[in-house]
């Protein structure tokens, strides 16, 4: 694992000293105007080496299933959305619940094509696992759904 504060710009280590602040840093890294190289670096400095993402897909026939990645899968997987589309990830509310070493946090975030902008593109919760260990939060596991017909947005 990546533990060398001394290898990585001060921010990213402050990032990972407070759950609240590392789930907005993940926001950060995701979030761009399309064709803007996302901070895959950093992202990946603030995932568990072991870390698994889950995103909830609507199939045509309104059934749903799981898409489950590693860090690199979900990296290759959004590579080319982010390429053609503006995508700002903004955390609209956020509850931490944790007991020691573990942490649960549930994110209700809004997509829009820049932060400021009225238009939203699509709302949903990140349900978020993350561990602490040598010194620093990890993000283990994220998973997400995004609101729909049928799926109401009053989570918390």
């Amino acid at each position: 694992m990546n533990d060398r504060t001394d290898a990585v710009p001060a921010h990213w280590h402050a990032d990972t000293q407070d759950a609240g602040r590392l789930v907005r840093a993940v926001y950060e890294c995701i979030s761009g105007p399309a064709g803007a190289a996302r901070d895959w670096a950093r992202f990946r400095y603030l995932q568990h080496p072991r870390a698994l993402s889950l995103r909830t897909v609507v199939e045509a026939d309104g059934s749903t299933r799981a898409a489950v990645f590693d860090v690199d899968s979900y990296i290759a997987d959004v590579e080319a959305f982010f390429t053609g589309n503006d995508f700002h990830e903004v955390e609209t509310d956020q509850r931490i619940e944790r007991f020691g070493q573990i942490a649960h946090i549930w994110s209700k975030y809004e997509a829009r094509p820049t932060p400021d902008s009225p238009t939203v593109l699509k709302r949903g919760a990140n349900s978020i696992q993350l561990c602490h260990e040598q010194g620093r939060w990890w993000v283990f596991c994220t998973v997400w759904d995004n609101e729909r017909e049928g799926l109401r947005f009053d989570l918390f």
